[in-house]
């Protein structure tokens, strides 16, 4: 199977072709991800809540996620790697760049940052200096203690075009993906269609490019609680690849996510 990659991505939007994702955090459920068919993973910082046990994901150093990459690459022939870049690990844009370069060297094909505006000027220096970005708005789990708890964001008028408003910029100072978390499916609707990038959604409704699910979530098994956007695709029992294997089927169908998974 071809190797995913970032044109690849593109024309899948253009195509009007759902991406699936997930988030992997090892070697084994990378290949088998991979396996699958799944377009693209995640070495996700939630890597703190669903591996850890606790209660955020601002524990989470970049030596986790440089770790956890490394043993994902090992495992992935086809799919396309994102790295989350920790809290606190581009708070100046020099900290993006170090950071970042340890993200790439172990493996990453692209990191992924939380934030709007404020971090224009940083994207654009990642991306000069060669390191890929995909953005992150909605619900940003670095920002919990911000927004008071994990939380719908964007209902309000005024939130959901500062939301418009921050992707499009975010788009022009140089990201190729956005993950959308936690926001209302008109409201992300109206963020795909304004993108010419392709838009990733966890909670952002069916009208996405592509959805992405934490992995112990698809399997029932988190560590802490199952959240509203997510299925339980061990349910209907099975194998982990059955599982999987529904999961992507579901996506590419637009039956995942239902309404029973999104927000209004």
């Amino acid at each position: 199977m071809k190797k995913v990659t970032i044109s690849a991505l593109q024309k899948q939007k253009q195509n009007n072709q759902k991406i699936t994702a997930l988030t992997a955090y090892d070697a084994s459920f990378a290949m088998m991800f991979d396996e699958q068919g799944i377009d693209v993973l995640l070495v996700g910082d939630s890597l703190g809540m669903v591996l850890n046990g606790q209660d955020d994901t601002l524990q989470v150093t970049v030596a986790d996620i440089a770790y956890h990459t490394r043993a994902v690459r090992r495992g992935t022939e086809r799919a396309f790697v994102i790295a989350d870049m920790p809290f606190m690990s581009y708070a100046s844009a020099q900290d993006s760049y170090q950071n970042a370069a340890q993200l790439m060297a172990a493996g990453a094909s692209m990191v992924k940052i939380e934030g709007g505006r404020w971090l224009c000027d940083t994207v654009t220096g990642l991306v000069q200096r060669g390191v890929p970005v995909c953005g992150h708005l909605g619900l940003t789990p670095q920002s919990v203690h911000v927004f008071g708890g994990f939380k719908v964001q964007g209902r309000e008028k005024d939130k959901a075009q500062q939301l418009i408003d921050e992707a499009l910029a975010l788009e022009a100072a140089g990201i190729q993906l956005l993950v959308l978390e936690c926001v209302p499916t008109e409201l992300a609707t109206r963020v795909t269609s304004a993108l010419s990038i392709p838009v990733i959604g966890i909670g952002a409704g069916r009208f996405t490019d592509g959805q992405i699910l934490v992995m112990h979530d698809m399997f029932g098994i988190s560590a802490n609680y199952m959240p509203k956007f997510s299925k339980n695709y061990m349910a209907d029992g099975g194998t982990l690849r059955d599982a999987v294997k529904r999961y992507i089927d579901d996506v590419h169908a637009g039956d995942f996510p239902s309404d029973a998974h999104s927000f209004e």
